[in-house]
Parts: C-alpha cells; structure tokens; sequence
C-alpha cells in the first residue's frame, strides 16, 4: 500500500465491507450488520473525542496496539460497557481485520495482530452470561396471566404460547404475517419463520398452540387478508421487538410480585422463551441436531447434518413434544374479545 493511499485505504475497505461483503457475501443479518456499525461508531466517537485523528484521515498503521488498547479501556470505563460487550465490538473490529488482510495483506497486518494481542491479554477468559430457560411452572404462571377477555391479553396469550410453541425469534414472530400461516392434514399449524440471513424454515406448533393461533386471527377478522401481521401494536399494523421484550418484562415482573421463590434468574427476555423451547425439547428426546434445525440455527460443522433431515422427521418430532409437553390454555372462544369492523368486508 502506497503511503499517499494509506488514509483513504482504510475508509473504502470499510465501506465496501458494510455495502458487498457482510450483506451480499456473508448475508449476515441485519443484525449483526447493525452491531458491527455500532462498533465502528464507537471507534470513531473515540477517535474524534480523545485523539487528533479526524475521520477522514484514519489509516490502519494508527490503529495500533497501543490506540487500540485505550479505545477498549474507554469502552469499558467511560461508556461503562460490560467486558462482554467490549469483547463483542472487539469481535466486528476483528471481522474486518480478517476481512482487509484477505485484500491488502500490509494494510490488514498491524490492525489484526493488534486485536489478537488485545484479546489474549484482556478478553480471553471473559465468558458470556450463563443462559437462563423458564421451568415448566414458571411457563404455567406465565400463560395464566394475560387477561383473555381484553385484546391485549388475548394477544399476549397468544403470542408467548405460539414463541414456547415454536421457537421463534423476537423479529420472526413480529415479521409473521396470515399467509406465513398453513396447516397440515390434521389441522396442525405449520408457521414459515424467516431468520437471520432471510432464511426461511417450517415449523409446525401444538395442536393447542393452533388452537389458540387460529381462534386469535379469526377473533380479528383477518384470515383472508394473508399479508397482514398476525400480532399488531396499540397503534400500528407491526409489532415491533422493542414492543415484545415489553410485553415479556411486563408478565415476568408480575409473575415475580406473586411468586417471589421462582423467577430468581432473568432478566427473561424473549430469547429466553426460545431457550426454553430448546431445553425442553431436548429434554424431551429430540435429537440436538433436529432441535436446531427447528431453531434455525446452523453451524460450519453440522451443516451436512441439517441436510439431511427431512422435514417430515422434524415435524413428527415437533409433534411428539408438543403431545408431551405443551402446557393447556385454550380460554373459552365466547369470552374473547371480537375486532370490530370500521368497514364493510366487500369495500377491504
């Protein structure tokens, strides 16, 4: 890399790093394309308030150890992060290093080798926090709390049922629209849940998580409108995730007010639920490798592994759980709250 480059070098990797690499490459999700970002702005905002080097004049020979060693004690004392979370913007930083070694090896070489140092000296034996799951009841105490006969308990119900039921992430459950919505020959629901990188999968859910599913849209008048969102706001046709992890603090922090002895180790967030499912089934018998099929979840090493089950053998897995497990809750359909029409259906 010629010296007269260097400064502009290190902004057009990182541009074409967020624009081709990490969304059309990798397909990473928009989600971890979001917190790399945040990665980087961090960086910047270090660079701009505690050195000399103006944005526009960054270059990968300044980003050395030393600088580097500070952004992270700034992160970590200033911006009050957790080591963990220092160790995840760590962890974009290093994902661009790999990827400007890969195009220019001088331009990536200090950059990188600093990150390594820098995380053998600081974050290697920083562990993420201890993944919690709900108990079976802790989930029957959760379930009996929303109040069917109001539309927001009705929906809430539903919603945390369906989630135990399937799976399913925060966003996928938000993005689930009537058409994502089908049933088998037996009346089973079977729900297309898209995942990170837009990948899609078929889950199907309990005989009483269809039962609650069904009666909810057909309670709100929508099932022919099948691009509807099945779980709407107060105010808007999309819930949003911000809006579950609500709904999820809401029910848990009463179901501890009740039930003091149990509950003792959230936070319990919507991830939590999907844990959850994932203790449970396996618990249950299923094999790791069709719970993460189920889960949408794939590695390097069990790809081949996923290949090979058949959808077939992970629905009547899905269904001897829910047989077993799945907790009852199917409110009487005459209490439920109707969605009122504001105009006639031929006029929709």
């Amino acid at each position: 890399m010629k010296k007269n480059d260097s400064k502009n070098e290190f902004i057009s990797l990182l541009g074409r790093f967020f624009t081709e690499y990490l969304p059309v490459s990798v397909n990473a999700s928009p989600n971890t394309i979001a917190s790399y970002k945040c990665a980087f702005r961090l960086l910047f905002q270090y660079l701009n308030e505690e050195t000399d080097i103006k944005i526009g004049h960054i270059t990968f020979e300044a980003l050395d150890f030393e600088l580097l060693t500070k952004y992270f004690e700034w992160l970590i004392t200033t911006r009050k992060n957790s080591r963990a979370t220092a160790k995840q913007r760590l962890a974009a930083l290093a994902s661009f290093a790999d990827y400007s070694e890969s195009r220019n090896l001088e331009a990536g070489y200090i950059f990188k080798n600093s990150l390594k140092k820098i995380y053998k000296k600081t974050f290697r034996k920083v562990k993420g926090k201890q993944r919690c799951s709900f108990t079976r009841r802790e989930l029957e105490i959760l379930f009996s709390l929303p109040d069917t006969t109001e539309k927001l308990g009705w929906r809430d119900l539903v919603l945390l049922c369906v989630m135990y039921s399937s799976g399913a992430r925060a966003q996928e459950i938000c993005d689930l629209t009537v058409k994502d919505v089908t049933h088998d020959e037996r009346g089973n629901a079977i729900l297309t849940l898209v995942g990170k990188g837009e990948k899609a999968r078929r889950v199907k859910i309990t005989s009483s998580a269809t039962q609650l599913l069904d009666k909810y849209i057909a309670s709100r008048k929508i099932s022919i409108e099948l691009n509807r969102h099945v779980f709407p706001s107060q105010r808007n046709d999309h819930l949003s995730v911000a809006a579950v992890e609500e709904i999820y603090e809401k029910y848990t922090k009463r179901a501890k007010a009740e039930h003091p002895e149990l509950f003792c180790h959230g936070p319990y967030t919507p991830h939590v639920m999907r844990h959850t499912t994932a203790t449970h089934l396996i618990e249950s018998g299923v094999p790791l490798a069709i719970v993460k099929n189920i889960l949408g979840r794939t590695s390097i090493q069990t790809t081949q592994i996923y290949l090979d089950i058949s959808q077939q053998t992970v629905d009547r897995s899905m269904e001897k759980w829910n047989e077993k497990w799945f907790s009852k809750n199917n409110p009487d359909e005459t209490a439920l709250p109707q969605e009122e029409e504001s105009i006639p259906a031929f006029l929709k």
